[in-house]
């Protein structure tokens, strides 16, 4: 059925090479960044989110590695940045040839539809009926080539009227992540991969999870949304009349001299729900999603588990430091994951799979089995009265 930290350099790296070619005519890429990455803390906090943090050691904070990788498919003047007014100065720092005006600020979080939605109402307005791909700014992406290829076949998908995702190919059946299941090929020249979405599902238990990786059905859902941007914001008006009615009333003063009003009236009001729930699920349980298989690598960076995926190891026994290896001293642990982000010299003995994270303020001792839990001890700590430390 078709559907009507570190110190990253603020200089921009050379955008990955891939295999698609040239930009995608009529393409916009977005990149919502918010969220405070609370099962990083301390190394994440409220006015240094993990975005603009570089997690993987490589010289580039996760929100300059994103944009890299949209430059080849989106154009400099393609990529619309969605964030907290408080991140505007940094994100700004650490991408000096993104546009200011491209640059789209949120006076409070109101969670991704308001971010992506906005983004959409701005874009169609100056530009027309457009294709709006959304990419989080605190994902790590591998295989620029197979990258590509997703969002070209994606866009392909959006002409047509569908409101396209991209599945990742689990490689566990991990409880951290949702899912979104796959039906029959979806048959839009352009995108060959690509097939009928049947649903989602958030975070299932670790029996269904197991199930999902067997049946060969279930990818995950990486939260990737490409889009019309006329698509996206008639089905809001749909399934969310009253958000997508404040919406465009921003988008419609976001250029003109009105928008602080606008926004001062509007904006707090607007619901708050991931565009996940307001559009994704209800549209493909009537036929409107398609999926678009992803064959690179990601990860979310949810915690310091995953974290320590991403880092090479130091030692023999598979030991992880985010910082200055110099400033790290281990004994009989293996597994460890220590970020010395202070300048005392962080000594380990005899604790396997532990993770140590010391900041100049606050220091996290945990287990890696324990690092999804993190996010318990920012809810103590903010109950103890320590928002200082957030």
């Amino acid at each position: 059925m078709a559907p009507s930290s570190a110190s990253p350099s603020a200089a921009p790296s050379t955008p990955p090479r891939g295999a698609g070619g040239a930009p995608v005519p009529g393409f916009y890429a977005v990149v919502p960044a918010g969220g405070a990455g609370t099962r990083l803390w301390p190394l994440s906090r409220a006015t240094a989110p993990k975005f603009l943090l570089d997690l993987t050691g490589s010289g580039r904070t996760l929100i300059q590695a994103t944009v890299d990788r949209l430059a080849p498919l989106a154009g400099a003047e393609g990529i619309v940045l969605v964030t907290g007014a408080r991140h505007v100065a940094a994100a700004r720092t650490q991408l000096p040839a993104l546009p200011e005006h491209n640059v789209l600020a949120e006076p409070s979080p109101r969670d991704s539809m308001a971010a992506i939605g906005l983004a959409a109402a701005v874009l169609e307005r100056r530009h027309g009926d457009v294709v709006v791909g959304s990419f989080a700014a605190d994902q790590v992406i591998t295989g620029q080539d197979a990258f590509e290829t997703s969002v070209r076949e994606a866009v392909e998908a959006a002409r047509a009227g569908y409101v396209a995702t991209i599945g990742i190919a689990a490689s566990r059946p991990s409880t951290a992540f949702g899912y979104v299941r796959s039906g029959d090929p979806l048959g839009v020249a352009g995108a060959p991969s690509a097939l009928h979405a049947r649903g989602f599902t958030e975070k299932p238990d670790a029996a269904t999870a197991q199930r999902y990786l067997v049946s060969g059905e279930y990818r995950w859902n990486a939260g990737m949304f490409i889009v019309r941007a006329s698509v996206l914001l008639g089905h809001l008006e749909d399934q969310r009349p009253e958000l997508h009615d404040g919406l465009r009333a921003v988008a419609a003063a976001w250029d003109g001299p009105d928008r602080e009003r606008v926004l001062a009236e509007t904006w707090p009001r607007l619901e708050r729900i991931a565009i996940d729930h307001a559009v994704a699920e209800p549209v493909a349980a009537v036929g409107g999603v398609a999926v678009v298989p992803g064959a690179f690598g990601w990860d979310d960076v949810g915690d310091f588990n995953s974290l320590a995926a991403l880092l090479p190891s130091v030692d023999g026994a598979g030991s992880k430091v985010l910082g200055d290896t110099g400033k790290v001293v281990r004994r009989d642990s293996a597994g460890s994951v220590v970020v010395p982000a202070s300048d005392r010299v962080v000594t380990v003995l005899g604790l396997d799979d532990v993770v140590v994270v010391d900041t100049p303020d606050a220091l996290l001792v945990t287990t890696r089995a324990r690092a999804q839990q993190v996010k318990t001890m920012v809810d103590t700590v903010r109950e103890l009265g320590m928002d200082e430390l957030l």
